[in-house]
């Protein structure tokens, strides 16, 4: 298990689960507030932000694969933030150091480009103006993500 996964795994939310690790991607089930999650850092070295990109489940609200990424560094005011997985572009909606998709069928969308996919970047500007990208490999993305669902889905 990375640093990463361990670190989650000992958070500060009392009732976190490990569903499962599946190669860079991991599987955890919150007990309160009620969610199951699969998540990764971005490749390369790492950073003291903890970056990630995560789909969640939210059984209580009703959600299901919400995707959620926190970014490597603070964005520019007003950049635009793009999460692309081979020739598909997904915008999404940001706030300073987060960003999410703008609704839940471009959440089913990412998911299903997911599925298909290598590898996925998001990239933004940053508030010193320098690029902003932050590349997650896939492998092990789509079963930590059915783990996930299936986790929240057994309560």
């Amino acid at each position: 298990m990375s640093l990463f996964f361990a670190l989650l795994a000992q958070a500060a939310l009392p009732g976190r689960q490990e569903i499962g690790i599946y190669a860079g991607w991991g599987a955890f089930r919150d007990a309160a507030p009620a969610r199951c999650f699969a998540i990764a850092e971005p490749l390369g070295r790492p950073r003291p932000t903890r970056p990630f990109a995560s789909i969640a489940t939210w059984p209580g609200a009703g959600l299901r694969h919400q995707l959620h990424v926190h970014l490597s560094r603070p964005r520019a005011d007003g950049a635009k933030v793009t999460l692309s997985i081979g020739q598909r572009r997904f915008d999404l909606l940001a706030g300073p150091t987060d960003a999410w998709s703008p609704d839940a069928a471009t959440d089913t969308a990412i998911v299903a480009a997911m599925r298909g996919g290598r590898s996925m970047s998001v990239e933004t500007r940053g508030r010193n103006r320098r690029p902003i990208v932050d590349v997650y490999a896939l492998q092990g993305a789509a079963t930590a993500i059915d783990a996930a669902a299936v986790g929240c889905a057994r309560r």
